[in-house]
């Protein structure tokens, strides 16, 4: 139950005992190997643009309203890769990930008319986890004038709350480096953390950097190959899985070590602030509301009354982690692009077949 809890709050997910659950564990034939080399993120977007020399988007589209893509914590604009690309397919739109103060390449964000100046286009707000929050507190204190609807994905205060207490152990339970950007791709999908090969192959990428640390540190070759943890159909997995590490241990002095950018659990006396009253201001923005969640249990009662009550759309997507967008991004972009069509907000696109 603590585990759960812990879904809610950052964009990170922990390690499930058992693998993957049902119907999201990727079965590979006999001798195949699954592909974890880095994806570049041209294969998804169109452009990139250093606003001000402070911050960084990643954009597709030409027309149509902006969607604008707020990152959950210690993930970047790379986690939407791949549903931009999905999304683009469907509607007519215009897509602008940012990579968030202090995350990858932004490093603060003092003005926010420094990206559209004083006559912004339609925008459709989209955010996971913590940028849902970021969403809601943005949305509810009217600071975007041409603010068309929001959605807000995987992200409930009282689930949120409830997790804080724990989520330091949680934090502290992920590997500290990494051995190679692909040794990360794997661990975030054998984790759990990514249940979608392809994103965790182009999103992984924004979530770790290189270590600046000695390769001599043997704190750093010891948590290599940490929290890996799969279910094995091959006999003699186990033993096979102690030799793997074994000869990790022996590269590593001669590799680059990666390890996370955004170290989280310096940011704790901000939870509370992040999360603290979101369902009451969540309700409380007089746009056209869609929540994304990944479980019905995730909602609390001031969101389950307001459901009832109609006051906003919800979707739940089943087999997916706390990383909605990326585990499913067809789904949450059939999800979307119906909210948004039937709100009048955009149109499909010619040729699309819904």
């Amino acid at each position: 139950m603590e585990k759960q809890l812990h879904l809610n709050l950052l964009a990170s997910r922990p390690p499930m005992a058992g693998g993957f659950q049902s119907g999201s564990k990727m079965k590979m034939g006999p001798g195949r190997k699954r592909d974890f080399t880095p994806l570049l993120w041209s294969q998804y977007f169109e452009t990139i643009e250093d606003v001000e020399n402070i911050f960084r988007l990643y954009c597709s589209g030409s027309s149509g309203p902006v969607l604008l893509l707020l990152h959950g914590g210690g993930h970047s604009a790379l986690s939407w890769a791949v549903f931009t690309a999905v999304i683009c397919s469907r509607i007519n739109c215009r897509v602008v990930a940012m990579d968030l103060r202090a995350h990858v390449f932004s490093t603060s964000l003092n003005n926010p008319n420094a990206l559209y100046g004083e006559n912004p286009p339609e925008i459709m707000m989209i955010g996971h986890s913590m940028g849902g929050a970021i969403a809601v507190h943005t949305a509810s204190a009217n600071l975007v004038p041409s603010l068309l609807g929001l959605c807000v994905i995987d992200v409930v205060e009282g689930t949120a709350m409830d997790a804080l207490n724990s989520m330091q152990n949680f934090l502290r339970s992920r590997p500290k480096t990494f051995k190679s950007l692909e040794n990360a791709i794997e661990w975030s999908v054998k984790s759990g953390q990514i249940r979608n090969i392809e994103s965790a192959r182009v999103s992984m990428g924004g979530q770790v950097k290189k270590c600046e640390e000695s390769a001599s540190n043997p704190s750093v070759s010891n948590s290599i190959g940490e929290g890996i943890i799969e279910e094995e159909e091959e006999e003699g997995a186990e033993e096979l899985n102690k030799k793997r590490m074994k000869e990790d241990d022996q590269e590593v002095k001669k590799e680059s070590f990666y390890t996370w950018r955004v170290e989280l659990s310096k940011t704790e006396k901000y939870w509370d602030g992040w999360f603290r009253g979101l369902s009451a201001l969540f309700l409380s923005c007089s746009v056209p509301k869609l929540l994304l969640l990944a479980g019905v249990d995730r909602l609390d009662k001031d969101l389950t009354i307001g459901q009832m009550q109609g006051k906003f759309q919800m979707q739940v997507l089943p087999q997916c982690g706390h990383a909605v967008h990326e585990d499913a991004p067809e789904k949450v972009a059939d999800a979307l692009a119906t909210f948004m069509v039937r709100h009048k907000f955009t149109e499909f696109k010619e040729g699309f077949l819904w």
